[in-house]
């Protein structure tokens, strides 16, 4: 493996946190004796070609440093490759390096684990998702919770996590089940009145809400939460249990695991990592090792 390794800056994540990480990251690598280049782009296209230039161009590593769309814009150079991924986790959910055990918001702790891994060869190959070519890490979320993505996105204030929070307000009051078409490895089309469908790959999104609890990022297989046809009130004492995950022994939550589901329903966005993958009908593949991430 080449010592040279790419940096994959995101200086807007966490509020403005990324651009301060992206020096102590680079710090403990240089100190580890890896030669750094960074990579900033003028928008998430033109870093994103720049990545996989790097890739193509044999860098010894690509490493991301932001929240988890920088990791989701990182996957889609490394994604299907050997090049290794390293995580310096300083944005807002960290959902994906929590679920690797790494560092979060501590850059210099982030940038020696990555810097001890890709020298000591501690790299983990672990499973990805793809939707029509697009790869994610955590989880592809539809349905009451994509809702609320679609409002706050559209809110111009207020900003931050209350946005959400309020958004989530806003669409609770508005929401009513949605009749889904969901099919698991090809089998039986299951017809289904569902609140949400979250599909796993990882366990949790949202910055911690183990919505998909029991996920494994390596053993092959999604692990699908449907949250049935629930009523306000219901939705309202179980969503604060997601959590902890807890929800998922509600007799209103189910989970089911396969390679690959298809979502059909109308009206209803898919986010994966918590960006948009666009309007379902969607089709997501769990792909085995398809990223090798530098781990502790």
């Amino acid at each position: 493996m080449t010592s040279e390794i790419t940096l994959f800056v995101n200086p807007t994540a966490g509020r403005g946190r990324g651009a301060h990480a992206a020096q102590p990251a680079a710090s403990a690598l240089r100190a580890a004796g890896f030669s750094v280049r960074t990579i900033l782009g003028e928008n998430a296209e033109d870093a994103l070609a720049r990545a996989r230039e790097a890739v193509a161009g044999g860098t010894g590593a690509l490493v991301a440093v932001g929240g988890d769309g920088m990791a989701h814009l990182a996957l889609q150079a490394v994604g299907g490759t050997r090049t290794p991924l390293g995580l310096v986790a300083v944005g807002t959910g960290n959902d994906f390096a929590r679920a690797l055990g790494l560092p979060v918001r501590d850059p210099a702790a982030a940038g020696r684990v990555i810097a001890e891994g890709l020298k000591g060869a501690r790299l983990r190959d672990v499973d990805l998702g793809r939707v029509d070519g697009t790869w994610f890490g955590t989880v592809l979320a539809s349905g009451f919770d994509s809702r609320v993505n679609d409002r706050g996105n559209r809110m111009r204030w207020p900003t931050g996590r209350f946005k959400y929070d309020l958004a989530m307000l806003a669409e609770l009051a508005a929401f009513t089940p949605v009749p889904y078409r969901m099919t698991l490895d090809d089998g039986e089309v299951r017809e289904i009145e569902a609140t949400l469908v979250a599909v796993g790959n990882g366990s949790s999104y949202g910055g911690g809400m183990r919505i998909c609890a029991d996920a494994e990022l390596d053993d092959g297989l999604f692990d699908i939460t449907v949250v049935g046809d629930c009523s306000r009130t219901t939705l309202l004492k179980v969503f604060p249990k997601v959590y902890k995950g807890t929800h998922l022994s509600h007799p209103k939550v189910t989970v089911h695991r396969a390679a690959k589901v298809e979502l059909v329903a109308q009206g209803i966005t898919g986010y994966a990592d918590g960006e948009p993958l666009g309007p379902l009908p969607l089709t997501a593949e769990c792909v085995p090792a398809a990223a090798r991430v530098a781990v502790p």
